[in-house]
């Protein structure tokens, strides 16, 4: 596989869920709508629909409904490629993250590149959830990206079932670390090539042999401002260790 690509929808803003509802989508008011093939309700209106309220609410099978099932994956790269943005782009919570302003003292150690804005780094992790449907809820962590805090990696990397490995395509030396850490770790990983600008320094081809990947690891371009355009290359990774726990449980 590739390339990824995200349905035309209405990109919706950093964070916002309610954004990715279907009025936003289709630019209808909540609640309204024409009614199609009808000139008014019919004779007798069914029950509205009412969701589950959460805690205590019991399905009509008259068992408790399961909790999702909770599943870690890991969001790491190089200083600067968006690892931050692609968190805070998908969570349907605030995102936790551990930003830090950068000073001169990074001057020489810390590049973002000459394209980048950047005025602050992540100096532990970020945080953020997002969940898939009623059994599935990803937990995303976001490493840090500068040499220094590499012992952290370890430690994030307990317990995930797989990673999103976000690559600039500008600047592919900084990625070589973070592709020879999950290779060495076994992890399963997606490599996702993040569209600075809308577009690629180099094409996906290029950046694969580049990369000395192998045809297993799945190669994908994303945009991480882009809600859906983060999701699909999420579902690459869910799809990839689902994979490996599969022939792992065959074998």
């Amino acid at each position: 596989m590739d390339s990824v690509r995200s349905p035309e929808w209405p990109v919706a803003p950093l964070g916002g869920v309610a954004a990715n509802s279907a009025a936003a989508r289709y630019g209808m008011s909540p609640g309204t709508g024409p009614i199609v093939g009808r000139a008014g309700p019919p004779p007798t209106a069914p029950p509205p629909y009412r969701p589950s309220s959460g805690a205590g609410s019991i399905p009509p099978t008259g068992k408790p409904a399961a909790p999702p099932i909770p599943v870690k994956i890991l969001v790491a790269g190089g200083f600067g490629v968006g690892k931050t943005t692609t968190v805070g782009a998908i969570s349907e919570i605030a995102p936790l993250t551990t930003e830090a302003e950068m000073t001169t003292a990074g001057i020489g150690v810390d590049d973002p590149g000459a394209r980048s804005t950047k005025t602050t780094t992540t100096v532990a992790m970020d945080f953020g959830c997002v969940t898939i449907d009623r059994s599935l809820k990803l937990y995303l962590f976001g490493t840090p990206g500068q040499t220094r805090f590499g012992f952290m990696w370890d430690d994030l990397a307990r317990g995930a079932l797989g990673a999103l490995v976000v690559v600039d395509s500008a600047r592919l030396d900084d990625c070589f670390p973070a592709v020879d850490f999950f290779e060495r770790a076994g992890l399963p990983f997606v490599v996702g090539v993040n569209a600075f600008d809308g577009r690629l320094a180099l094409e996906l081809g290029e950046i694969r042999w580049a990369l000395a990947i192998g045809d297993h690891v799945p190669l994908v371009q994303f945009d991480a401002r882009d809600r859906l355009s983060v999701r699909d290359a999420l579902l690459v990774v869910l799809d990839r260790a689902l994979d490996r726990a599969t022939r792992d449980r065959r074998a």
